[in-house]
């Protein structure tokens, strides 16, 4: 029985995924101690200089469950989950799941407006996390610390892997996040399944640059599927190229995971940090829209093999494979991971739905009948097409466009062509209201090097081919850009800053 609030699959699909072991029926909260007795003393997790087995993390968790249920939070109660890249998230996380208890992850960026939603929306009784005058001053019962959480170990209720484990949260700048139910099923197969594609063993080693608490980090394969299969997971604090190039040096890490941003950071980095990268094997890039100019520097600069990794918290992922050539890798965004993944391209915009896809957002009804088709296809709101080989290509969000005088310009295929000039570094292109046009086109550049006029980036665009409507009206040098917390480019701050000269001062003061 699924929590009420959450949209299951139709009996039908269930049965079909069920019967061919989709489903495993595997209840996340039991997955510790059967990797304890699979793994033993290895090491599971690394921070700072903390090492815990397989075995003490079993262990852990255990004692964790029942300090849920000693401070008399029940099975089916939501608690909202506030935890930086530390052991203590794993162990709290993978507690929750055993004890039946639906985790909220949020960020750890968060503050009382967003976690306040968080409860509301989901009617938390508690939280756990470090910020407890957050916590008080909101509508919850239980503000715990996860050393408030030990108790000797009890038996649990049987756990139904059909039912919602945890909520993830919708991404977007623009309004409070909604609230996505992953169910143990669901997500057991989502990290099983990319953990086989991206060839993870028990002599692999992931780091945790990005923040745990999103999909890419929790398990794509990341942080589960690693552990799954036997391998060890360093967290580190932050994705910074300092602290991430010597924990891939000193921990021999093979596979991470970053967004387009932190990538080109690292890049950067590179020339001037000399840390030993040579056991990297595999990086992922996702979360944003990655240039071909950047993917293409990758393999090159950093000695690795790139995986481009389209995906979202709602569900579908689509990867690059490991033997794809490279001018596959560079230019696409790869296939679905499962063969039971359908994919839709209804006027340009990507559908989706399938084993590990949501069929509707929690407690959203008004949302999901504008979000998903009568026969439960997500809407992705992403512009994409597909290849000739079965790959998909992610032009960029069907709202990041510019609407200039009728013609719709998505902004990313700008981007792509700005990057190309040899002095520009990173481009964002947001829409600027204009009286006559309705918007116009406005470029913002970061450049270490010469900063070319717009005649002469208009000049060289208009010799890349690119038509004259979508060339810039207007472009503007910065030291940064503003970022989400997931290090995506903060669009929504660039598009205040354009508009409005009061804004743009504020942002660069605050920068």
């Amino acid at each position: 029985m699924m929590l009420p609030g959450c949209t299951p699959w139709p009996e039908d699909l269930a049965a079909y995924y069920r019967s061919q072991q989709v489903w495993q029926g595997v209840a996340l909260g039991d997955l510790p101690s059967e990797w304890a007795a699979r793994y033993g003393d290895a090491t599971a997790l690394v921070w700072h200089d903390e090492r815990i087995s397989y075995r003490d993390l079993a262990i852990r968790v255990a004692r964790t469950a029942a300090g849920f249920a000693r401070h008399g939070i029940q099975p089916g109660d939501r608690v909202v989950l506030q935890l930086p890249n530390t052991p203590d998230f794993v162990v709290v996380a993978f507690a929750m799941f055993k004890a039946g208890v639906k985790a909220v992850f949020s960020l750890a960026s968060h503050r009382s407006n967003e976690v306040g939603h968080l409860s509301d929306t989901s009617g938390a009784v508690g939280y756990v996390g470090p910020n407890h005058d957050i916590a008080h001053g909101l509508r919850i019962k239980h503000v715990l610390s996860p050393e408030d959480l030990d108790g000797t170990p009890v038996a649990h209720p049987e756990i139904d892997p059909s039912d919602v484990a945890f909520f993830l949260l919708s991404g977007g700048t623009t309004a409070l996040p909604k609230l996505i139910p992953r169910t143990h099923d669901d997500y057991a197969y989502q990290t099983r399944t990319v953990a086989d594609l991206c060839q993870v063993t028990s002599d692999d080693v992931y780091l945790a640059a990005l923040p745990v608490e999103f999909n890419f980090t929790w398990g794509c394969p990341g942080v589960i599927g690693t552990l799954h299969q036997g391998g060890t997971v360093v967290l580190a604090d932050d994705p910074g190229a300092d602290d991430c190039f010597a924990l891939i040096a000193r921990e021999k890490v093979t596979v991470t995971s970053v967004v387009p941003t932190v990538a080109h950071l690292w890049l950067e980095a590179r020339e001037y940090l000399d840390d030993d990268l040579s056991s990297l094997r595999l990086m992922q890039i996702g979360g944003a829209r990655l240039q071909p100019e950047l993917a293409a520097r990758i393999e090159p600069e950093l000695g690795c093999r790139l995986q481009q990794v389209f995906g979202m918290a709602e569900g579908l992922l689509s990867m690059s494979r490991l033997d794809d050539p490279a001018e596959r890798v560079i230019a696409t965004q790869g296939r679905p991971v499962s063969p039971f993944d359908e994919i839709q391209i209804v006027d340009g915009e990507l559908l989706a739905r399938g084993p590990y896809t949501l069929r509707g957002y929690y407690n959203a009804p008004e949302h999901n009948a504008k979000a998903f088709t009568p026969d439960g296809f997500y809407k992705t709101g992403d512009l994409a097409s597909v290849t000739p080989d079965g790959d998909l290509v992610i032009e960029g969000r069907i709202k990041d466009v510019v609407i200039r005088g009728g013609d719709k310009i998505a902004a990313g295929e700008v981007e792509g062509h700005l990057l190309a000039h040899p002095d520009v570094d990173r481009a964002a292109v947001v829409p600027v209201p204009d009286e006559f046009l309705g918007e116009r086109i406005y470029a913002f550049l970061v450049s270490r090097h010469g900063r070319p006029s717009l005649p002469e980036l208009k000049r060289s665009l208009h010799e890349r081919g690119l038509a004259d409507f979508k060339l810039p009206d207007r472009v503007e040098f910065v030291d940064a850009f503003p970022l989400t917390p997931l290090g995506k480019v903060d669009k929504k701050v660039l598009a205040a800053a354009a508009a409005d000269p009061m804004t743009a001062r504020d942002w660069k003061e605050r920068s």
